[in-house]
């Protein structure tokens, strides 16, 4: 009888059977390539999108004859277990808008299209003032909503282009997680000596925001609206009249005096199509594209004959 390797036997009828540790080398194995093709997946993946973003927004500069620049806040995958991450307007937004904005000639239009809850107040400002700052047309777009930083930089605009249900927001300032109009609001109801210091404090930050957003509000809409109105809007919009999440709608911002139009370029739902939100193990809203409607009468749905 033939001694056989370390990792298998010889049945009597010649056959070889592979032992426990050939079959363990073989599992890691395929364990390893399993390993390898999820990881090549998560290093391709993001830079075919960002590739199919770059080339949508190259076909939109194309169309449009401008300068496309988009800030879209999702949750986004990143990381090799694709933890996700929510994102606001922050200076590393504010760095580069400012840096496309520089390498656009200053009459050449320029359209930013906006997904976002808002943000910073120091970043939103920032882009707000270089937009003021154009000679060239300036147009928002926004697919679904532009809260709060992302509102006042859609008050930039010459012209802003919604979704019929998309919405903005107000601009009122924010004292960590409170709105500054109803800290401010405190004072009126409650006497110094029952307030702790740390109120008295922020008390203080808020009424000093609430100016200093109100004014500088009234000094984007002045580009647009004479003084007066500009000082009404600006007001409504910064001083808490609504809380921080109401839903400005189309009519509602016409209403303010905003120009606003509803003709959306079909290609933004593709770019929007191209930033999905991050699940957790299973979507919560999925829907199956639409059958064709058959044909009426005693054939339908029967398949076609070829005729003699």
């Amino acid at each position: 009888m033939q001694a056989g390797t370390p990792d298998e036997s010889i049945r009597m009828d010649g056959t070889p059977r592979w032992s426990w540790g050939g079959l363990f080398r073989r599992t890691r194995t395929l364990i390893f390539v399993v390993l390898a093709f999820l990881v090549g997946q998560q290093l391709c993946g993001p830079a075919q999108t960002t590739a199919a973003r770059a080339d949508l927004l190259d076909r939109l500069q194309e169309d449009r004859g401008s300068r496309v620049i988009a800030m879209i806040h999702r949750q986004d995958t990143v990381s090799l277990f694709g933890v996700p991450v929510s994102s606001s307007i922050g200076i590393e937004d504010s760095e580069a808008i400012l840096r496309a904005i520089r390498l656009t000639p200053p009459d050449r239009p320029i359209d930013l299209i906006l997904h976002t809850p808002g943000g910073l107040v120091l970043a939103a400002e920032q882009i707000a003032l270089a937009l003021l700052e154009r000679t060239g047309k300036v147009t928002v777009i926004v697919p679904h909503y532009a809260m709060s930083g992302g509102t006042l930089l859609a008050l930039t605009a010459d012209q802003i282009i919604m979704d019929p249900h998309a919405v903005l927001g107000p601009v009122d300032p924010q004292i960590g997680e409170m709105p500054a109009s109803s800290i401010v609001k405190l004072l009126g109801q409650k006497s110094t000596d029952r307030i702790s210091d740390e109120m008295l404090v922020l008390a203080d930050v808020a009424q000093k925001a609430r100016v200093q957003t109100s004014a500088f509000v009234t000094d984007v809409l002045l580009k647009h609206m004479p003084k007066e109105r500009a000082n009404t809007v600006a007001t409504a919009l910064s001083e808490g009249q609504w809380t921080h999440d109401f839903p400005i709608t189309v009519d509602a911002a016409r209403q303010l005096g905003l120009h606003v139009s509803t003709k959306m370029p079909p290609l933004i739902y593709e770019l929007m199509d191209l930033y999905p939100q991050a699940g957790e193990g299973r979507p919560s809203v999925m829907y199956v594209p639409l059958r064709r409607t058959a044909p009426s009468g005693p054939s339908a749905g029967l398949p076609a004959r070829a005729q003699p």
